[in-house]
């Protein structure tokens, strides 16, 4: 069982459009609403795995129910905390050509109490999983030391736990020594206050995490790969890419094949980058199953380039 922690998740409804043009009338040839969020991606991508998961989220008004429907749809159980305010929704244009322009609102604000039956939740079912993962932005209403307290909350559950998050609520979760951090080398640069130009510099920066608290570091690189840096050493993973699709979701698959793989390691390494590259090569926000992985496309080793320079340096 994985569980997933959600504090700000949407309804993600997608338009394609024959052109994006600004102050037009715009009618589209085809539409949809799936569940959103970090952690309710990861859910998304474990289900399709074959794995059992539970998604803790927020859920307030009709946008919350039917994201609970939708999560059922999948196969996923929705322990939704109600909340005043109504579950946000997100708008993505999609072009012919595949660019993506997306709306991202604000989402609800959270009272203390909300807050307080979120980790309630969280520690509830804590107990019976074998990692929590705790993903995505924070809502209004809830401080950055909220990570925090989540991870220290799933820790006297006696459960392990990955935080995929950034900025303050990131740096504020490694005092709590969670098992998994995984950024994104943008979320990586951020965090350590200095530009990354090559895989050395991203392996730096993951070692400055360790160093902060976090058990392990798992980053993405885009286009380049990924890294895995922990207590045994340091690995970097990459597979062939035929074409790429779509981005969305990318990152979250590659967190749920960290995890279903037992979240340690080469091995959960070589997981991890299967399905991020599965998830580049569908449409949308579409989640890998099996039968999309292709582990035989996948390089690992502990001998890791570390003067090449990435594709997209960070600022």
């Amino acid at each position: 069982m994985i569980l997933t922690v959600t504090p700000n998740p949407s309804l993600d409804r997608t338009y394609e459009l024959p052109a994006l043009d600004r102050g037009s009338v715009l009618r589209a040839t085809a539409d949809r609403v799936e569940p959103g969020g970090k952690g309710v991606n990861v859910s998304l991508a474990v289900a399709a795995a074959g794995h059992a998961t539970v998604a803790v989220a927020p859920l307030g008004g009709p946008e919350g129910a039917l994201l609970a429907q939708l999560l059922g749809d999948h196969g996923i159980e929705a322990a939704g905390v109600p909340v005043h305010g109504s579950t946000r929704v997100n708008i993505t244009l999609v072009e012919p050509d595949g660019t993506l322009t997306k709306v991202n609102a604000a989402g609800p604000e959270i009272t203390a109490a909300e807050a307080d039956a979120l980790l309630a939740t969280v520690r509830a079912r804590a107990a019976d999983t074998r990692w929590v993962a705790c993903c995505g932005s924070l809502p209004r209403g809830l401080p950055p030391e909220w990570y925090a307290e989540l991870v220290a909350q799933a820790h006297r559950a006696g459960a392990r736990i990955a935080v995929d998050t950034s900025g303050a609520a990131l740096d504020a979760a490694l005092r709590e020594r969670p098992e998994v951090v995984k950024p994104n080398s943008e979320e990586l640069a951020e965090v350590v206050g200095r530009p990354l130009a090559t895989i050395g510099d991203a392996v730096k920066a993951a070692q400055d995490l360790r160093d902060r608290g976090a058990r392990a570091v798992l980053a993405s690189l885009g286009a380049d790969g990924q890294l895995l840096v922990d207590a045994s050493g340091t690995y970097f993973g990459s597979a062939r890419v035929t074409a790429v699709r779509s981005n969305v979701g990318a990152g979250d698959a590659s967190l749920a094949g960290f995890l279903a793989a037992g979240g340690t390691g080469p091995a959960a390494l070589a997981a991890a980058v299967a399905h991020g590259a599965a998830a580049v090569q569908l449409p949308g926000s579409a989640m890998p199953r099996p039968t999309d992985l292709v582990p035989a496309a996948v390089t690992t080793t502990a001998r890791v380039p570390l003067d090449r320079a990435l594709t997209e340096p960070t600022p």
